[in-house]
């Protein structure tokens, strides 16, 4: 597929752009998203969400280019090697702007000093499945049957904030999980039903509708308290106190990203977070806008840097 076929697809997640200012090199052409993650994850539904909302606000057109392996360092790093004129941006999750840094010796770039942070995304959280007609129906259950069968029970991930959390899980519940890594996490579901692993930890929005389906089972989610958007299914915590691992996604730019073009595209998401439309269509995929601007975010992605350095210590997990 050509380049203009590509974008012509992509419908509404183009906007005309108006006569605002904005960098020379992106006047009057589209402003390539890149999204280190496959087209099904989360990190691909919020960013195709948003963007449409985003250039009707501030009359930029924006196309989504899925760059995703490497745990979302191959897209990042594409951007963290773009020029800095608004041509290109990033929208990723946590794993590449924080928690890749506790499993990389060689990352290739460091998150809070080659990318430019402009305004956070949206928050949510995994889910812990097994197959729908599994008999495991708790996660108590789970770590039951997980305790008769050490290093024998599979359990899908791509990213490296979901090893964490198969580590923190054995580590919390004294069990030995067998983590399977994937590229994406719509791979671990279609193993899961075909019964090549026994569970995946993969988001909210995929989950929600595997469970509607009734092809997986939903255990429990990995943030602290349970979604407000799926309030029956119970928190990891509930069993593993302390068990808290949220997913957020954040807009960045490459470094030396100019304020003005920072702002301007800050300010439009911001706005646009408050849109019924978006909450709406976030809460599909179990997510909820999380707004911080640029300097809100820069801090926010340091202190979650230095978190998950701290929790892939305590998982004993070693950069490779």
């Amino acid at each position: 597929m050509n380049k203009r076929s590509f974008i012509k697809t992509l419908g509404p997640v183009l906007a005309l752009p108006s006569g605002l200012a904005w960098s020379q090199a992106v006047r009057g052409r589209a402003t390539r998203v890149v999204v280190p993650l496959p087209a099904g994850s989360s990190n691909d539904y919020v960013t195709r969400v948003l963007l449409p909302l985003v250039g009707a606000a501030n009359g930029q057109s924006y196309f989504i280019d899925n760059k995703s392996g490497g745990n979302g360092t191959i897209g990042t790093l594409d951007v963290v090697h773009a020029a800095p004129d608004g041509a290109t941006l990033l929208c990723a999750s946590n794993s590449p702007l924080a928690a890749n840094v506790a499993f990389f010796k060689n990352l290739g770039y460091d998150p809070r000093k080659d990318l430019t942070p402009i305004a956070a995304v949206s928050l949510t959280n995994h889910v812990l499945m097994v197959k729908g007609d599994s008999p495991i129906r708790t996660f108590a259950d789970f770590i039951a049957y997980a305790k008769t069968r050490p290093g024998k029970v599979s359990v899908g991930f791509s990213t490296t904030s979901v090893q964490t959390q198969i580590a923190t899980m054995n580590r919390l519940a004294g069990i030995d999980l067998l983590p399977i890594p994937y590229k994406g996490s719509p791979a671990t579901i279609t193993d899961v039903i075909g019964g090549n692993l026994d569970a995946t930890l993969t988001d909210q929005g995929n989950a929600q509708a595997q469970a509607k389906a009734g092809q997986l089972r939903p255990l429990a989610v990995s943030s602290l308290k349970r979604n407000p958007v799926m309030p029956g299914w119970p928190a990891i915590s509930e069993t593993l106190p302390g068990f808290d691992f949220p997913s957020w996604n954040a807009l960045m730019g490459p470094a030396g990203l100019p304020r003005d073009l920072v702002t301007r595209v800050s300010d439009a998401v911001i706005k646009v977070q408050k849109s019924r439309d978006l909450i709406d269509k976030y809460a599909t995929q179990g997510a909820t806008p999380l707004s911080m601007g640029p300097d809100e975010l820069k801090a926010f992605i340091d202190s979650e840097t230095n978190r998950w350095v701290q929790l892939a210590r305590a998982a004993n997990i070693q950069p490779e």
